[in-house]
């Protein structure tokens, strides 16, 4: 059985609207995309916190799903009468083949080898080195499968700083990976924090997952004490807002690393930083740097 993946184009005020009369009119899914994406002409939606961007695409390609049976004119012909639009968009119609899509996902994702003693070992896999230290960890909707250039830089950071028994806060936690990860290398009390409330969750049960006992809290509730090492992984634009607060809590003679900060934005941050902790360059990958330093 093949279901029918159909395509066409419109513009910016019509691709949201014909999605979800798509919707109504009994497709089973539609998404919007850049029709220019992977050409000079691509329109990025997503920046920085703070950042401005136009929402949607000037050229937007809409993709719907249908049933195998489902006459593809009528739908769209209802979905265009629903919205008031006068034409039916030309279209195309490709088969999609069944599949057994869990594994197809799955099968995108191995073991990441962080270190000769770390690794990233999703579920579904037979770690590589059962003498490792193995952290079990789904992609899901919280940031962080160490994957990303940024990540790795801070669990070889981490890899390298954690002591037996120290205090570790992991400020914008995401997937809770970067606390995990202090856990099992010996840290003591371990917490996190995070601004997206399903992010939280995820930690909690990634936390558990692993066997690790940490503390992760919503980052609207005040976060107390100080710790050892304090480490966010988050961006340029919020780890200057949050200068302040992240430095709060690293204790006198304690460590704080940052990253998500690309080459470029460095000396500024150094700069902004320098009132409280001085922060050097730790390591760089693609383009992608982490700082770290001690609190005097």
């Amino acid at each position: 059985m093949s279901w029918q993946n159909v395509s066409f184009l419109t513009d910016v005020s019509h691709a949201e609207p014909m999605c979800d009369a798509l919707l109504e009119a009994g497709a089973l899914s539609a998404s919007i995309e850049d029709a220019d994406a992977g050409t000079p002409d691509e329109q990025p939606q997503f920046g920085e916190p703070g950042s401005v961007n136009t929402p949607g695409w000037n050229r937007s390609k809409v993709v719907v799903l249908l049933e195998p049976d489902a006459d593809v004119a009528a739908v769209l012909s209802e979905a265009a009468q629903i919205i008031g639009l006068a034409e039916v968009p030309f279209f195309t119609v490709e088969p999609v083949a069944e599949q057994n899509w869990v594994q197809l996902t799955q099968s995108q994702f191995d073991p990441i080898r962080v270190s000769e003693r770390l690794w990233i070992v999703p579920s579904w896999h037979e770690s590589p080195d059962p003498a490792a230290i193995n952290l079990i960890l789904d992609p899901g909707m919280a940031f962080g499968t160490g994957s990303h250039p940024t990540t790795r830089l801070c669990l070889e950071w981490l890899e390298r700083n954690v002591a037996d028994g120290c205090t570790v806060l992991d400020y914008g936690c995401g997937s809770g990976i970067l606390a995990i990860a202090a856990a099992r290398l010996g840290a003591g009390h371990v917490a996190g924090v995070d601004i997206d409330p399903q992010a939280v969750e995820a930690a909690k049960a990634n936390a558990e997952r692993n066997g690790v006992t940490a503390l992760f809290a919503d980052s609207a509730v005040p976060v107390a004490g100080e710790y050892d090492v304090v480490v966010a992984n988050i961006l340029s634009n919020p780890l200057r807002v949050l200068a302040p607060a992240i430095c709060a809590h690293v204790r006198s003679g304690g460590w704080l690393a940052l990253s998500g900060i690309l080459r470029e934005q460095v000396d500024e941050i150094v700069a902004i930083y320098a009132q409280w902790i001085p922060l050097q360059v730790a390591d760089v990958r693609e383009d992608w740097v982490c700082l770290s330093g001690t609190r005097p």
